[in-house]
């Protein structure tokens, strides 16, 4: 399936003063909090009694207190279904800089409570967590989870996994979740595949050219994404024939973006080829695989393209490749950050061009568009050094209140990542 773009982040209605505390509690150590009743409430997750296991990991929750995501992983496993729920939820809430919203609009008028939190929040991306992996405990009970017998546990577990875990997964872990390519649940494959690209678990190569082959579509074209994620260059020539096969549509995008994120040599012709290609996915494709062999020979055709092409994901594209090309286009880029349907796929491109990138984001924080500053923050935020946040400072005190809670998350992020 062809993957949509993810909206912006919506912060929450939450003051600047609640987004410091809200960091600062993150960050406290557990003996920074009143202790007698912290080890109460951990103890309450040991209880017989449900209701006192449930309410033990509600105020685990609430508090979004780093420490206790040890003690909440051993619920992880929990006999209720309901507390299992509510322990992955616990999980997401120590680790994301804010809540997954827990109710959507249906046709702009009818309010829904969201039931799942763990695949939307693996969908914003990496900047949606604060700059910390999981303990052991925590992903050692997740993959547990995923072999519940409850559907949904099994899919938040899987997603909530994808979340809170960094790369590199110790070998152990990384072998048991690719041994999720081969669980009876389609559903679960599938995840399983997108949330080993995003840790980038290279053991998995093997597995996921195996499941190239297999039965659920889903499954397949996440396979070939991943391949392309780990970069597993043993796939190239079957993800080369897979694009031969199907030529065009939704299949041969799939197989080609593998292609561009692997970069292999050899398939450098198929770039220029397909640079010109009628689909917009397969000509952002082929820019994309260009910039990252570092190939000018089309350097013209990107060039014009990059503000000619009708498709602003393509012309995004273009630019991100002259940026890789050492055009100090990055700049540019930001220009997209004011269309929410562009910016996962623009953040991306700034986390893969890294801190050389800062500078023509600095400049993007005097944007006149609200949207651009705020999005420009959250990767600054990523990306800065300790004097970026002098630069990052004006921006908490913005007029627009988005901007101001971005650039204070971004500089809390900042200290973090030290």
């Amino acid at each position: 399936m062809r993957m949509p773009a993810v909206p912006a982040r919506r912060r929450p209605a939450r003051s600047l003063a609640a987004w410091s505390i809200v960091a600062m509690l993150a960050a406290l150590p557990c003996d920074a909090l009143p202790q007698a009743p912290f080890e109460d409430v951990v103890r309450n997750l040991r209880n017989p009694d449900t209701k006192a296991r449930m309410n033990a990991v509600h105020m685990l929750r609430e508090s979004r207190h780093a420490e206790a995501a040890v003690p909440v992983a051993a619920i992880l496993t929990d006999p209720v279904e309901a507390i299992q729920l509510e322990a992955i939820a616990a999980e997401l809430s120590f680790f994301l800089v804010e809540d997954v919203p827990s109710r959507r609009m249906v046709a702009l008028v009818v309010e829904v409570r969201n039931k799942e939190m763990a695949e939307p929040a693996f969908e914003a991306g990496p900047l949606a967590t604060w700059p910390r992996a999981a303990p052991p405990e925590v992903i050692d009970g997740l993959l547990k989870a995923v072999d519940d017998e409850d559907a949904r546990v099994r899919t938040e577990a899987i997603y909530a996994l994808g979340v809170v875990a960094r790369p590199p997964l110790p070998d152990d872990a990384a072998d048991r979740l690719t041994k999720v390519l081969d669980h009876y649940d389609p559903a679960i494959r599938a995840a399983a595949a997108r949330v080993i690209g995003r840790l980038e678990v290279t053991r998995a190569g093997d597995a996921l050219i195996a499941a190239m082959n297999d039965a659920n579509q889903p499954v397949r074209y996440g396979s070939m994404r991943a391949l392309g994620d780990i970069r597993e260059a043993r796939a190239v020539a079957a993800l080369t024939d897979q694009l031969a096969f199907y030529g065009k549509g939704e299949a041969a995008w799939v197989a080609l973006d593998a292609l561009a994120r692997i970069a292999h040599s050899s398939s450098a012709p198929l770039f220029q080829v397909r640079l010109g290609d009628k689909d917009p996915y397969i000509r952002r494709a082929a820019a994309e695989g260009l910039a990252r062999l570092g190939d000018q020979s089309q350097l013209p055709v990107m060039q014009d393209a990059a503000s000619s092409d009708p498709s602003p994901m393509v012309r995004a594209a273009m630019i991100f490749a002259l940026a890789k090309f050492g055009q100090n286009d990055a700049a540019r880029l930001c220009e997209f950050f004011s269309s929410d349907k562009s910016v996962p796929q623009v953040q991306g491109y700034f986390l893969e061009l890294g801190p050389a990138a800062l500078p023509g984001l600095t400049t993007a924080l005097a944007s006149p568009n609200a949207g651009v500053r705020a999005r420009v923050a959250d990767v600054i935020g990523a990306l800065g050094t300790p004097d970026s946040v002098a630069l990052l400072d004006p921006l908490t005190r913005d007029r627009d209140r988005s901007v101001a809670e971005a650039a204070t998350v971004a500089i809390e992020r900042i200290k973090q990542r030290r």
